[in-house]
């Protein structure tokens, strides 16, 4: 019986544990916290949990990866490289959900020397996006047409029902995670000009978008999308643009939240020892009353409240204004025990915008194409929109992990056989995988106009 060890225990987990495990593989999953390990094998006679701490257990490392054919790596992005040499040195295949690094892409040569497979971006955002996207791509460029212009938008929300605070989003994967991304610079080509969004302008670049049945979502670009050009065969394009979804509210405040500095990794020491009243007092430069920030035992937060406003150019009656009241950063309440204003902002939103056991999260894949044919011209759009389980798997958990899973399967009984470094935009990763993920009910709805 073939072992696969994943290594990770994280909210994207389940699925790929309980995927392998039903198709008769042995799953060893290696977690810094047994207790998570534990509860994904549930006691089935083909799993097994160890403790696992990458920063400390080198020699382990070796000794979990040399038992077995295959890995999956869902640890954070910066352990994937030292997971991948390890791979190469005992000649086991590794699948992971993360992006290509630069350092990841240079094991290359060494991965195709061992025999071996480095599958990339085997998620949904990297991951099915690709190859749904493909799919359609070739398919133009076999029926001999081009593509003149190509966005894809990806969001992981709340379903409709559940969409019930300022911000419009609820946390189905890291918080940490979601707030680094807003740190992010962004590329795109449009109508065949280049736009460069600096990260202190990322927010501010959103549009609003429609998705047919579900209404408007504001899209706001998602890190450099130029070299998908090449990566999806498509140098004829005029446009390339790929962007993150949001409800409605959310990029407003976030421009504001970045501007305010609450995004910086710059250790505090002394960060827990204070209140969210006087972060946000020494935020904005606001000397207010005797103790340096606003007193009035009527209404405490009606001083910094305005101030605040003031600072950031805004109505104290503004949406903005509210959802910044709405989130306790003007309280005088302690923050967390987190030493940079990005952990504290994650863990505050965690606190408030946590999902209910009983309700369920959304994610959307949109793609729009404009294809030229020699003698017509057509606009083609693909979508995908699945929704989380309530009290099961998350919708997000299930369109990461379980195309991974897939392709850790297909590795291991060869239908897909290839070496080296790779990401899905290949028939021979995509087509199979986009096969089994449709038989497993991810449904991609095409409209050509």
């Amino acid at each position: 019986m073939k072992n696969v060890l994943v290594f990770g225990a994280g909210l994207v987990a389940r699925p790929l544990v309980r995927y392998l495990l039903d198709h008769g593989y042995r799953v060893t999953v290696a977690s810094r916290t047994l207790s998570k390990a534990r509860s994904l094998t549930n006691g089935h006679p083909y799993g097994e949990a160890v403790q696992f701490d990458i920063t400390q257990h080198q020699a382990k490392l070796h000794d979990l990866v040399a038992q077995a054919n295959l890995a999956v790596s869902l640890l954070p992005y910066i352990y994937h490289v030292q997971v991948a040499k390890a791979c190469i040195g005992h000649q086991c295949p590794l699948v992971t959900t993360s992006y290509v690094s630069d350092e990841m892409q240079g094991l290359d040569r060494s991965a195709r020397e061992a025999g071996v497979i480095l599958l990339n971006e085997m998620g949904l955002d990297p991951g099915i996006d690709h190859m749904s996207a493909m799919r359609i791509i070739d398919r133009v460029h076999d029926s001999g047409g081009e593509i003149k212009g190509f966005r894809s938008f990806c969001g992981g929300l709340p379903a409709p029902e559940a969409n019930d605070n300022p911000l419009g989003y609820k946390f189905s994967w890291s918080p940490r995670g979601v707030v680094l991304a807003g740190r992010n610079d962004a590329r795109y080509l449009e109508n065949g000009r280049i736009v460069d969004v600096p990260n202190e302008r990322l927010f501010a670049r959103h549009y609003v978008t429609w998705v047919e049945g579900l209404g408007d979502f504001e899209a706001y670009p998602n890190r450099d999308a130029l070299p998908y050009i090449d990566r999806y065969g498509i140098p004829e394009t005029d446009t390339m643009y790929r962007g993150t979804l949001r409800n409605l509210g959310w990029c407003d405040t976030m421009l504001k939240l970045n501007q305010l500095g609450y995004f910086s990794l710059e250790e505090q020491a002394d960060l827990p020892n204070k209140t969210f009243r006087l972060v946000m007092a020494e935020l904005i430069k606001e000397r207010l009353g005797d103790r340096g920030y606003a007193q009035d035992k009527r209404h405490p937060t009606d001083d910094l409240r305005v101030a605040l406003a003031r600072h950031l150019n805004l109505a104290p009656t503004s949406g903005v204004m509210m959802t910044l009241g709405w989130l306790g950063l003007m309280e005088d309440e302690p923050v967390s025990e987190n030493t940079t204003l990005l952990d504290v902002l994650a863990d505050q939103m965690l606190e408030k915008m946590a999902y209910r056991e009983d309700e369920r999260d959304m994610v959307i894949l949109a793609h729009e194409f404009e294809a030229t044919y020699a003698d017509r011209q057509a606009s083609i759009s693909s979508t995908l929109i699945d929704f989380g389980i309530p009290e099961g798997d998350t919708a997000m958990a299930r369109t990461v992990g379980t195309p991974a899973a897939v392709g850790a399967r297909m590795v291991l009984e060869g239908e897909i056989n290839l070496t080296g470094v790779h990401i899905p935009v290949v028939p021979e990763i995509y087509e199979p995988v986009l096969d089994e993920l449709e038989r497993l009910g991810f449904d991609f709805e095409e409209r050509v106009v």
